[in-house]
């Protein structure tokens, strides 16, 4: 009874009635939402306290921004159904109305700032597309090798763009993106669908120690992220150990090469990857190798390894991932 009574009294607040709202669209920043409501952010985070206390609300620090997602208790979800079952009123239509319109500029501010980072940095990335397979000939190589199964949760580590949510994650049942970049993640978010609500989870952390618990995600994808791991084999065991019995590994990255320009001009740290090393490392993480892909490229060859955690396998399904 205590529980509901404080969820009851953190909703006895109209601004706390639209910070839910917004929330139940987007995980936003602690500013985002004063954006929005028309706030000033000390007083948009005295609301926020209230609604984390009651659990309505999770808070998520990522650099010096603070970001906000719905809370995931069980208490949480009959009150979310009674909003879907009451009608708004004449006034709460207003707002709400309002709040969405306010909300799509927070998105256009996400779009523009993304934007202006690919700009400034531009000119490095083409240098390196340039010497592999077009990306597109990558992802529909990726696709043919997860598409058979259920997606589940998907864990994508080192995001960056956030370009395999945005290939993966409508089939997915959750999605979680990790990156150790603020700025790649805000590029990343920038991405996700309208609709997102709370089943995207971007998240600033580090590949050597994933904030997952153990066999939390069905599938895992490493997307040109191994390469600037010092100890790939550390980063690979702890990948397998946050993917369930019978989940899946895939890592696209570079077959070794000798472009020593890549270690010393773009922090690459290792050149490369080998079969041999790659089901070697398997083995030592628990996963089975189940399939190499190899798409040459013009000074580059990307590889793509896919695993399965040792365990029960998932059934196929129909249907294809489309991009």
């Amino acid at each position: 009874m205590s529980a509901a009574l404080d969820i009851f009294r953190a909703l006895g607040d109209p601004t706390r009635l639209r910070i839910i709202y917004l929330l139940r669209a987007m995980e936003l920043a602690v500013g985002e939402i004063a954006q929005v409501v028309g706030q000033s952010q000390p007083r948009v985070s005295r609301h926020v306290r209230i609604l984390a206390e009651a659990g309505l609300v999770e808070r998520r620090k990522e650099g010096n921004w603070v970001f906000l997602r719905l809370g995931r208790g069980s208490a949480i979800a009959p009150f979310l159904t009674l909003f879907d079952q009451l009608a708004p009123s004449e006034s709460e239509q207003l707002w709400q109305k309002a709040d969405l319109a306010r909300l799509a500029a927070v998105r256009a501010d996400r779009s523009r700032a993304a934007e202006s980072y690919f700009a400034e940095h531009a000119e490095k990335w083409d240098a390196i597309r340039s010497l592999h397979v077009p990306e597109r000939d990558v992802e529909r190589a990726m696709t043919a090798l997860l598409e058979a199964e259920p997606i589940g949760h998907l864990l994508d580590i080192g995001t960056g763009t956030g370009r395999m949510i945005e290939l993966f994650g409508p089939l997915a049942d959750q999605v979680t993106a990790l990156d150790r970049s603020p700025d790649m993640l805000r590029i990343a978010r920038a991405k996700l669908p309208e609709d997102a609500g709370g089943k995207y989870a971007l998240v600033l952390g580090d590949f050597g120690a994933l904030p997952l618990a153990q066999g939390d995600a069905d599938t895992v994808v490493l997307h040109q992220v191994l390469h600037y791991a010092q100890a790939p084999e550390a980063v690979i065991a702890e990948a397998a150990r946050v993917t369930a019995a019978g989940g899946r590994v895939l890592i696209a990255d570079f077959d070794a090469h000798e472009r020593e320009e890549l270690r010393l001009r773009d922090q690459h740290a290792r050149l490369g990857f080998s079969d041999d090393q790659m089901e070697s490392w398997f083995a030592q993480a628990g996963l089975d190798l189940d399939r190499v892909e190899s798409l040459p490229g013009h000074e580059l060859t990307v590889k793509l390894w896919l695993g399965r955690r040792r365990g029960a396998r998932i059934l196929p399904i129909e249907g294809r991932i489309c991009a």
